[in-house]
């Protein structure tokens, strides 16, 4: 990866579901989310280089003591997501964990999410589903990673938009492969 993968993003929106800041929600802040949202695009179409990019941002936050939620809709792509946390760096260690039913967070400072909103806020959302996470009011800071995958790259324009429609600028950043 030859530009430096900022962490500090984030953001929110979901393009075909409920509003991540629903009213209903008791986790929505009052007024608009003022998060930071930053895309990462990746050209490479295959999921595994876009997994590698969330596994080497997960462990720049974990590194800057950073509570961390990884967003996924996918049970496979996620535990491929899980099984990469331990090998795709031969001298890295991130220590997470799967986000409980309860929404329990525990002691993990990396926490993995199948859709369960966390029960105490964190620090940064990395978002691998393709939607808004629906927990956005519980961070500051999403970080949205874009392959060259048609699907997924409409999936992510999507979710540029919605944010743009929540009154949030995202930033782009063009990650060159290692």
């Amino acid at each position: 990866m030859s530009a430096n993968a900022d962490t500090s993003v984030s953001a929110d929106s979901s393009g075909g579901g409920s509003s991540p800041l629903a009213a209903s929600d008791a986790n929505a802040p009052s007024g608009t989310w003022q998060g930071r949202v930053d895309f990462y695009i990746l050209e490479d179409p295959s999921s595994s280089g876009r997994l590698k990019l969330a596994c080497k941002l997960a462990e720049k936050a974990y590194l800057a003591d950073q509570r961390v939620l990884v967003w996924h809709t996918d049970p496979a792509e996620l535990k491929a997501f899980d099984e990469m946390l331990w090998t795709f760096n031969d001298g890295s260690f991130v220590p997470h964990d799967a986000l409980l039913a309860s929404g329990a967070i525990g002691e993990s400072p990396v926490l993995l999410s199948l859709g369960v909103t966390p029960s105490a806020n964190i620090d940064i959302i990395i978002n691998l589903a393709a939607d808004l996470p629906t927990c956005l009011a519980k961070s500051p800071r999403v970080a949205e990673i874009i392959d060259g995958d048609d699907t997924r790259r409409r999936a992510g324009r999507a979710r540029f938009k919605a944010y743009r429609e929540l009154g949030v600028q995202p930033a782009s950043h063009n990650i060159r492969g290692d």
